[in-house]
């Protein structure tokens, strides 16, 4: 008999209390913080998946580790356990650590990339495509064709488009220091790419002879859905998966924060001799030495346990299926959502469920404030204010308006998710009556994170 009900494979031991709040307190809570979520205290959020970036909670193997932590300022074991287990699963020559991934972005691009280059990858998520545009660049996204569809069901949406990627490296001949896959693609859904599509898009790197990099922060969630979707790998376990994931490529970056299963921490990884060395001269310059690289001693050990963890198959089913069950209820209740559900988080189609609203009032933003002001929930808007301003300063919409719900790791349980389903379900029955906001404070660069909006109509929900 197979049964339906998930269950968490782990126990609770330790607990932190949420607190609830009233409506009439939220609504307070967003005037004050600008009706940015990113500004709410977290103390005034009962569900908070603004991200799944650091937010996990750490296994008592991964606690044990963190005691043997050795905070030697160079050549600490604690690095040497690190740099196995990375070499483990990516198979990379040097592994160089930092203290998150966008600081890994920061030093590959900044050693690696100039004024005028271009970059193409899947679709580049928001620290990525700023620290290249930080450069003088041009952050090149080149996703499939499904992943435009939110509604589209198909295994892996995630995909780059190879014919483009093909035709850019042609006909830009010294001007791609590199190319990119990010895995799963985030911007797009959360949806993964297939072992087929890395490798051919590897064979092509390699005949314009272009180094191929993956943004390699949930390679053990796409390594499941290869698992579960693409013919040949069902047999394979995850770490094999990933293992032949990281063969086809020149190396990595990698927010230990997510698919590391740690609160803090990142890395480079490469083959490259001579850009290693002067991504480590960057690296002491801005992170610190090679064999911390920003991190304590402890916190390279919780990584190297979480990176092995991450590929346990026990948690990655009930991870992507807890999703996949809250994908289903909004299925059953008709609220649009990108199809078929990611693995790190759910994703919304606030394009689709708020149509009355123009992309310039910011249908998913809206949208997020008002799952906070009716449900205490907090999640991230994946469109036209994270994506809309160009670098010249003019502003054109998001290929996706999306709203993200990002499941921290072994945090939360099945009931917490069915309560946020039935927040959802009432956000749809408020659709019509929810409405716009503007900008009224923003800064140059990633302005998502401290922008502060007003509602167009002096309300979220009007007609109350």
């Amino acid at each position: 008999m197979t049964f339906k009900t998930i269950i968490e494979p782990f126990r609770i031991k330790t607990v932190e209390p949420i607190r609830h709040t009233t409506r009439a307190e939220r609504e307070a809570a967003l005037a004050v913080a600008g009706y940015n979520l990113f500004l709410l205290r977290a103390e005034d959020v009962l569900i908070d998946l603004l991200t799944d970036s650091g937010t996990g909670a750490m296994s008592s193997a991964q606690w044990a580790g963190m005691m043997q932590g050795d905070e030697s300022y160079a050549g600490a074991r604690s690095f040497y356990r690190f740099e196995a287990a990375v070499q483990e699963i990516t198979g990379l020559k040097h592994v160089i650590p930092t203290h998150q991934g966008r600081a890994a972005e920061r030093i590959l691009f900044g050693t690696a990339v100039n004024a005028g280059d271009i970059v193409p990858n899947n679709t580049h998520f928001d620290t990525t495509r700023a620290n290249i545009e930080a450069r003088g660049a041009v952050a090149l996204d080149i996703p499939c064709d499904e992943c435009r569809h939110p509604q589209l069901e198909a295994p892996f949406k995630g995909n780059i488009d190879l014919a483009a990627l093909e035709r850019v490296l042609a006909e830009n001949p010294g001007k791609v220091p590199l190319a990119m896959i990010t895995v799963t693609n985030n911007s797009g859904g959360g949806q993964p790419v297939s072992l087929a599509n890395i490798r051919a898009a590897s064979a092509i790197c390699r005949r314009h002879s272009v180094p191929f990099y993956l943004d390699a922060c949930r390679f053990a969630e796409n390594s499941w859905f290869i698992k579960l979707r693409e013919e040949g790998y069902a047999d394979k376990t995850p770490l094999a998966i990933a293992q032949e994931m990281f063969s086809y490529v020149d190396g990595c970056t990698m927010s230990a924060k997510k698919d590391g299963m740690a609160n803090i921490g990142g890395f480079l990884a490469l083959n490259d001799d001579s850009l290693a060395r002067g991504c480590k001269n960057l690296l002491i310059l801005t992170e610190g030495f090679p064999t911390y690289g920003g991190l304590a001693g402890y916190d390279l050990e919780a990584i190297a346990v979480g990176l092995k963890e991450a590929l346990d198959e026990d948690y990655l089913r009930y991870r992507i299926r807890s999703v996949a069950y809250l994908g289903d209820i909004c299925q059953a209740n008709g609220i649009p959502h990108v199809r078929p559900t990611g693995g790190h988080a759910l994703y919304l189609d606030a394009k689709a469920l708020l149509p009355h609203i123009p992309w310039n009032e910011y249908p998913a933003w809206a949208l997020s404030l008002v799952l906070y002001l009716e449900g205490g929930v907090r999640s991230v808007p994946i469109d036209s204010v994270m994506f809309g301003r160009q670098p010249d300063g003019s502003e054109k919409p998001a290929a996706l308006e999306l709203l993200r719900l990002a499941f921290p790791r072994r945090v939360y349980t099945q009931s917490h998710v069915d309560y946020l389903a039935e927040v959802l379900v009432l956000a749809k029955q408020l659709a019509p009556r929810i409405r716009g906001v503007k900008i009224v404070e923003e800064p140059p660069v990633l302005r998502h994170f401290t922008s502060r909006f007003a509602p167009v109509a002096g309300q979220l929900v009007v007609g109350e």
